[in-house]
C-alpha cells in the first residue's frame, strides 16, 4: 500500500464528468468573481487593518503589496489547475494526482483546519459588528450571550449567540442549494463594494499627507511580520478554486475568478489603508483596533456614515464566512468520495444535489467553536496553514510540467518554474515570521492528521481497493 500512489487525472476528469457522480456545473464568471470578492473582503478590511497600521504604520500599504504578491503567484497556479483538472477538491485534489496521496492527505487536513477556523473567527468578529448596528436601534442582546466565555476579563459570558446563529444560517442556506448560495453571495459582495467605495469617496478628502511620515516607523522588519498577519486578509480567494466542478467553461471562467477578484481586492485594501493612515496617525489605531474603519470616519466628521459602515462589516463578514463554509463542504465531499474519509460525506442530497451530510456536520461544529472558544489568535493559525496549501499547489505545478508536459491545459501559469518558485520563496517567508507558538500548533494538528491517515483513511482509500 503505497503512500505515493497518484490519482489518474483522466479518471478525475471522467468522474467529474458524471452527472450521477458530481455537481451541478451552474457557476459563471461573475458568479466565481463574487465568491473570491466575497472570501476576500471582510475581516481583513474591517478590523485587522487596525492592528496592521499599528505594526507597520502607514506602510501598512506595502505589506499588502507583499502579501498580495504571495497569493497572486499562487493563485496562477491555482488557476492553471483549476482550468485544466476542474475537480471539487482544490489543492487536495491537484496533489493528489501529482505528488501521491499521502501528499494530499496532509493539504487536505491543512485545508480543513484553515477553513474551519476561519469560519469560527470570522463569526465571532461578525458577532462584534452585528451588535454594534443593532445598538444604534437600541436593541441588546443579553450580555452573557455576546462573547464566549472567557473572552471579555471581568465579564461573566456563557456563549457568543450571534456568532452560532450566522454560521447555522449560512449551513442552511450552503445545504439548499449551489444557486441560490451564489446568488444571495453576489448581492451582498455588490452591497458591501459600495460601502468600502462609499468610506473611500467619504473619507479621501481628509488626508494629511505629514500622516504618513515616518512611512515605515518600524522598519522593514515591520512591514514584513504584518505583512504575515494581512496575508489573513487575502484568504479564501484559493475556495474559488473548489467550486470547479461546478462551473460551467472552468477553462475560462476559473482563472478569471480566482485572478481577477484578487486583483481587484488588493487594490481596495492599497486604498483604504492608505486612506486610513493619512486620516488618523497610524499610532492612534491601538485603541480601536476591533473598528479602525469607524475612528477614521469619528477622525474625519463623517458619523452619518458610521451606521453604514457596520452595516458593510458585518454584511462583508457574513460572505467570508459562507465562501470558507462552501470551500470547506466541497474539500470534504472531494476526500470522502476519494474513501479517505467516511463515505456518507459525499453523499449528495436527492432533492438540493448539495453534499448535506458534510455541510451541517462542519456547520454545527464550526458554530460551536465560534459560540464558546475565545479565538484571538486564529488569524495566524489560520494563515500557516494557507501558506502551507499555496506552497503546495506551487509544488504541484512545477512538478506536473516535468512529468506530464503533453496535458492540455486550459491555462498556463507563465514563466513556470519562476512564477511558482517565487510564490513558494514568499510564502515560506512569510511563515517563517509567524510565531513557535502558532508553529507547535500546526504541528500538532497534522500530527494527528498523519495519525489518522495511517489508522484509517490509508486502508479505505478507494486506490487502496482498486489495489487489493
Amino acid at each position: 500500500m503505497s503512500i505515493f500512489r497518484k490519482k489518474s487525472i483522466e479518471d478525475l476528469l471522467k468522474n467529474a464528468g458524471s452527472n450521477s457522480n458530481g455537481l451541478k456545473r451552474e457557476l459563471g464568471a461573475w458568479d466565481l468573481t463574487m465568491l473570491g470578492i466575497g472570501a476576500i473582503i471582510g475581516t481583513g478590511i474591517f478590523v485587522l487593518t487596525g492592528t496592521g497600521a499599528v505594526n507597520a504604520g502607514p506602510a501598512l500599504s506595502l505589506s499588502f503589496v507583499i502579501a498580495g504578491l504571495a497569493c497572486l503567484f499562487a493563485a496562477l497556479s491555482y488557476a492553471e489547475f483549476a482550468s485544466s483538472v476542474p475537480v471539487s477538491g482544490s489543492t487536495y485534489t491537484y496533489a493528489y494526482a501529482t505528488l501521491g496521496e499521502f501528499a494530499a492527505w496532509i493539504i487536505g487536513w491543512d485545508l480543513i483546519l484553515e477553513y474551519l477556523l476561519a469560519v469560527s473567527a470570522v463569526s465571532a468578529g461578525w458577532s462584534g459588528y452585528f451588535q454594534s448596528f443593532l445598538g444604534g436601534f437600541g436593541i441588546n442582546f443579553p450580555e452573557k450571550l455576546t462573547a464566549a466565555p472567557g473572552s471579555i476579563e471581568g465579564v461573566t459570558t456563557y456563549m457568543n449567540l450571534p456568532a452560532f446563529l450566522i454560521v447555522m444560517a449560512i449551513t442552511l442556506l450552503i445545504s439548499r442549494g449551489t444557486k441560490q448560495t451564489t446568488r444571495i453571495n453576489n448581492i451582498m459582495v455588490v452591497i458591501k463594494v459600495i460601502v468600502v467605495l462609499l468610506f473611500i469617496v467619504s473619507s479621501i478628502y481628509y488626508v494629511k499627507p505629514e500622516n504618513w511620515q515616518p512611512f515605515m516607523p518600524f522598519g522593514i522588519s515591520g512591514v514584513f511580520s504584518t505583512a504575515a498577519l494581512m496575508f489573513f486578509a487575502f484568504i479564501g480567494f484559493d475556495a474559488v478554486a473548489s467550486a470547479a466542478e461546478e462551473t460551467r467553461d472552468p477553462g475560462k471562467n476559473l482563472p478569471r475568478g480566482i485572478i481577477g477578484s484578487l486583483i481587484i481586492c488588493v487594490v481596495l485594501y492599497m486604498i483604504v489603508s492608505l486612506i486610513m493612515t493619512g486620516v488618523v496617525p497610524y499610532a492612534q489605531f491601538a485603541t480601536a483596533l476591533d473598528h479602525p474603519i469607524s475612528l477614521v470616519l469619528q477622525s474625519a466628521g463623517q458619523n452619518w456614515i458610521a451606521g453604514i459602515i457596520d452595516l458593510g462589516a458585518f454584511i462583508g463578514m457574513t460572505t467570508v464566512i459562507l465562501v470558507m463554509l462552501y470551500g470547506q463542504t466541497r474539500i470534504m465531499f472531494a476526500m470522502s468520495r476519494d474513501g479517505l474519509m467516511p463515505k456518507s460525506l459525499s453523499k449528495l442530497h436527492k432533492k438540493y444535489n448539495t453534499p448535506y451530510a458534510a455541510s451541517w456536520m462542519f456547520g454545527i461544529i464550526a458554530a460551536l467553536l465560534g459560540a464558546f472558544v475565545p479565538l484571538g489568535e486564529l488569524a495566524e493559525l489560520v494563515n500557516i496553514g494557507t501558506l502551507t496549501a499555496f506552497t503546495m499547489i506551487s509544488v504541484a505545478v512545477i512538478v506536473l510540467r516535468k512529468t506530464r508536459p503533453d496535458m492540455k491545459r486550459a491555462f498556463y501559469c507563465p514563466a513556470v518554474p519562476l512564477v511558482p518558485g517565487l510564490a513558494i520563496v514568499f510564502c515560506v517567508f512569510l511563515m517563517l515570521q509567524l510565531g513557535s507558538h502558532t508553529w507547535i500548533r500546526f504541528l500538532i494538528w497534522m500530527a494527528i492528521g498523519i495519525v489518522i491517515y495511517f489508522v484509517y483513511s490509508r486502508k479505505h482509500s478507494n486506490l487502496n481497493q482498486q489495489e487489493k
